[in-house]
Order: structure tokens, then sequence, then C-alpha cells
């Protein structure tokens, strides 16, 4: 039985002894939990919240927190209760200013949603999905299928415990062993625990994790490998339920696993390699490049320019659909091979471009919605889940691919219409999933999906709109895909990068935060790079 949340006040502190203030207890992953406001006071007393506000203020997200917790009562408490968010997210969170204000509010309405779904079990914190208990959930209301969300988004917070404790539960938490639901749904798991090494630099506690994820890549061959060595899942298990290529007891190869296995067997060997185990590298390398083939074999229409499901009867669905964007999500399609004709379905109003986003099928299919109203469909509504997703590959392919048939203004533009479709009643709000020409919620707005941690949103503006790149080494890149001439300015604080604070500030004249013109990057408060037009910047740290 899935445990219902307990209310703040009647539930004893995540932490040990209360009251106790040592910095010992205050160690990243240490077992001992301090109570979240002494965590705060502590953190002050360190210096650490004052250390990172080289430009915006403390208070400068006050006024959204306060919007935030009185549009409607609060009738689900976690970790983080609404009267400690604005503490929690001044010390946590990188903060954000740009000239427009439903992008900077749906920012931090984004991280106060995630805050949340921070809940504190024995043993550590897990990052749920929904808010109250559903039925197929594992332990503490858990699900596997947004994990890959929920560690790309966190890997931004300021303290490495939250996300820390979430994947040693999905990989330790049964006694040692993995949680017994992990593979109850597809995941790029171990892709995204190398992503978040880029951000942190924490090179013990991925290290120590690479058996973990070694057994489990294996597993997975065990569970869901086809003959020929593809990866065949459910659409139900991949979370994309009722869709038009799927189905929930054939085993058709499709193009979201076998990319996820194709990221996790690349993740592998990068972290294999930095673990010094040459032969393990060696032999996911190996793993990643022969499934890059296969996927470019057998899931590619080269008549339709997609990537498409492969059916168990050996045939390509006649649906182009969202999840053929997912391999460039992790750069598995070769640059120059000419695939990238696929992404001019993403500006087509017949392909997947729809007034409220972008839809989960093209919109010219006889089945494009026709697989009924308000069940989890995949036919075409559009899903927060895989726009993200969308997104996060169209940034790769503006970035690394030769010249294309999309751009940074068809990037930025996609975002914006992201972002404006998150809302309800005139607020911010993130559901399930929404119609693509009305915006109206599919859900509705009750409880059960009601702040749906199931997609990124604070990743793409870090990442994509302002262009922070994590590496392995000690260069910081800032390649934004804001087009120029769009905005005047931005800044993004505090950015928890290899034990630093990055601040990332583009003022087109230097008069609206005073550092000066252009593009320009600190660590720590100091300036390690700027250029007067915006672009691509590259600088070593201190």
């Amino acid at each position: 039985m899935t445990p219902v949340p307990t209310p703040a006040a009647e539930r004893p502190a995540p932490v040990g002894r209360r009251g106790s203030t040592s910095l010992a207890a205050f160690g990243e992953r240490g077992p001992v939990r301090l109570p979240f406001r002494r965590t705060v006071l502590v953190a002050l007393a360190c210096g650490l919240l004052g250390a990172r506000a080289a430009v915006i203020q403390p208070d400068a997200l006050a006024r959204h927190v306060e919007r935030f917790n009185s549009m409607e009562p609060e009738t689900v408490v976690n970790a983080i209760p609404n009267r400690d968010a604005l503490a929690w997210l001044q010390a946590e969170i990188p903060w954000f200013e740009c000239p427009d204000p439903e992008v900077a509010e749906l920012y931090y309405f984004r991280w106060w949603t995630f805050r949340k779904h921070l809940f504190g079990t024995p043993d550590g914190y897990v990052i749920t999905e929904f808010l109250r208990p559903v039925g197929h959930a594992g332990a503490f209301n858990t699900i596997s299928c947004a994990v890959g969300h929920h560690l790309t988004e966190g890997r931004w917070l300021r303290s490495k415990r939250y996300v820390d404790d979430d994947i040693t539960f999905w990989l330790r938490g049964d006694g040692g062993k993995p949680q017994p639901h992990f593979h109850k749904y597809s995941s790029w798991f171990a892709a995204a625990v190398w992503e978040r090494f880029l951000v942190n630099g924490d090179r013990g506690f991925v290290v120590d994790l690479l058996p973990d994820l070694v057994a489990d890549y294996r597993t997975w061959v065990a569970e869901r490998q086809s003959a020929e060595g593809l990866f065949w899942q459910y659409d139900v298990r991949d979370g994309m339920e009722e869709s038009i290529s799927g189905s929930r007891r054939q085993k058709h190869l499709r193009p979201t696993i076998s990319s996820y296995m194709f990221a996790n067997a690349r993740a592998i060997a990068a972290i294999a390699e930095v673990a010094g185990q040459a032969d393990v590298a060696r032999e996911f390398q190996a793993e990643a490049e022969r499934l890059r083939s296969l996927v470019g074999q057998r899931l590619w229409d080269p008549e339709a320019g997609f990537f498409k499901v492969c059916r168990e009867d050996g045939t390509l669905s006649n649906a182009r659909e969202e999840i053929g964007f997912i391999p460039w999500m992790f750069h598995l399609p070769e640059p120059g091979a000419g695939r990238e004709i696929a992404w001019a379905q993403f500006t087509d109003r017949d392909g997947f471009n729809a007034p409220f986003g972008l839809t989960t099928a093209e919109r010219r299919h006889p089945e494009f919605r026709s697989h009924g109203h308000g069940t989890c469909e995949w036919d075409g509504a559009v899903w927060p889940f895989a726009t993200s997703q969308t997104l996060t590959a169209l940034g790769n392919v503006v970035r690394d691919y030769p010249p294309s048939v999309v751009s940074r203004a068809d990037y930025f533009q996609a975002f914006l219409v992201y972002t404006r479709s998150q809302r309800a009643d005139g607020r911010p709000y993130i559901g399930e999933y929404l119609d693509e020409t009305t915006g109206a919620w599919i859900d509705g707005r009750d409880d059960r999906s009601r702040y749906y941690n199931h997609s990124t949103h604070a990743d793409l503006v870090i990442c994509g709109v302002v262009g922070v790149c994590p590496r392995p080494d000690n260069l910081v890149v800032v390649d934004p895909l804001l087009p120029p001439g769009v905005w005047d300015w931005f800044c993004l604080d505090g950015i928890p990068y290899h034990g630093r604070l990055l601040t990332v500030v583009w003022d087109r004249d230097g008069s609206r935060f005073g550092k000066g013109p252009g593009l320009r990057v600190m660590a720590d408060g100091q300036l390690i790079g700027r250029r007067r037009a915006l672009g691509r910047l590259t600088a070593p740290l201190p």
C-alpha cells in the first residue's frame, strides 16, 4: 500500500537529532538530516546564500512565491511546505530575470511546484510525479516514468542531497538492490546520472554507481532486447499509452527505449572512463555504436523522412509521432546523414505545430485524436513530458548538427508556446496533457494531476534559452538559443557548476545590470569571459 504523505505538523523531521546544528550534520550526503529551517540557518551562517548573489537581489522572487502560495489551499504537504518555499528557493535554485514576465513567472512557478514533490523518507528524499497517491506507484508514491526529467531538472539545485538520495533510492533502495518497480517504465536513467555529473563534477558519487548502472543495463537487455538487438516496449510502459502506433500487448521496437538505451550505454562508457575502467568503457561504447546503427537501419523510414515504430510483424508504422524526435535528444543520429529532414515536420501545421504546442502525433494522420478523451491518450494531444524531450532534442540539432530546416528562432518560439500553455484560469498551472487547439487541460484540474511533475522547464531555460552547456572538463561554455534581437537583457544568477556559482548576464547596452554591455560570465562573482554580441562564449574556470 502506498503511504499517504503526512502533514508537516505531524511528521517527524527527516533528520536524526532535532536541533542539531553541527556542520557534520549539514553534510551533503550524510545519513543525518536537519529540519529545513535549521538547514537554511546553517547555510546563512556559512555564507553560502550571500556568496551567490552576484547580480540579482535575494528578494527578487518573493513576489512570485507570495502569489503562488496564495493561489489555492495547500492540501498536500511534503518535505518543504509553502511557508518555507521562499527560503528554500532562495537557497537552492538559480535566480532568473528576463523582460518577458510570463517566462520569468513560469520559471519560478515550476521550481515552486518541483519543491512540492520532495518527499522525506526514513532513508532520504525521493522525488514524486503525483502529489497524491496513485495505484500504479511503488514505495512512497514513486514512479520511474519521469525520473530522467526529475534528475535533469534537479541537477541545478544547490544542494546535492535531494538528487543523490533519489538516485540511491532507485538503484539501492530495496535492501541494496534496485526498486522492484524501477523497470515498470522505460528510462534514460544512466544518461541523466551522467548529465547530472557534468553539472556538479562529483566524481566519487558517480564512480561508486558504476557497478549498479552496468548491472541495470544488463537487466534491461534480459528483459527487453529483441533477437536482432534493438529494444522493444509496450506503449503504456513508455508512459505513452493509447498511441497510434503502439500497443499494450505487442512488443514493438520503439524509438524511445532504443534511444534511451543508446544514451545509457554511452553514459556508462563515459563513467567508466572517469573511473579508469577502460574495458567497461570500450564494451559500452561499442554497444552504443551498435544501437546507433540498428536504429538507423530499422526505425528510419526514408520515404517519410522520420524515425518510426517498427511493429512486431516487422513493418513500420504509417504514423509520424513525436517520439521520432527523441533520437536527437541523445545525439544518436550521425550529423550530415540527411536525417535532419525530419525536423521539417516540427514547424509544419499538418505535422506537429499546433496553436498550443507540439502534438504527439502528426495532425494530418487519419487517426489523430481518435482514441477518446481523458484517458491518457498519446494520439495527438500535447504532453509536456514529450515537449520537453523534443525541445532538448531541438537544442542539440540547432547547436551540433549542420544547418537544417530548423533554427534558434524555431526553438525559442516553441519554448514560448510551451511556457504560455502552462496556465489555467489566468494563473500558472502544470498538469498532464492539453488540447492542442484550445489549450484546455484534458484532465481538467483534478487533484490527480495537479502540479504534475512529468517534464522539465527550468532546464530548458538554463541549458536552452540561456545556453549553459555542461561539460566534464574545466571549461564553461555558454551558447544561448535565444535568437539575436529578441531580448535586450537577461540574467541567470547563482548557477551551481563544478563547485562554483556561475552568473550569466546578457545586457545589450549595459544599462540594465551595470556590468557592461554584451554577454558576460562570472564565477563566484569574478568575471571569466565576455563577448559583445549574443553568441557562443567559452571560458576556463579560475
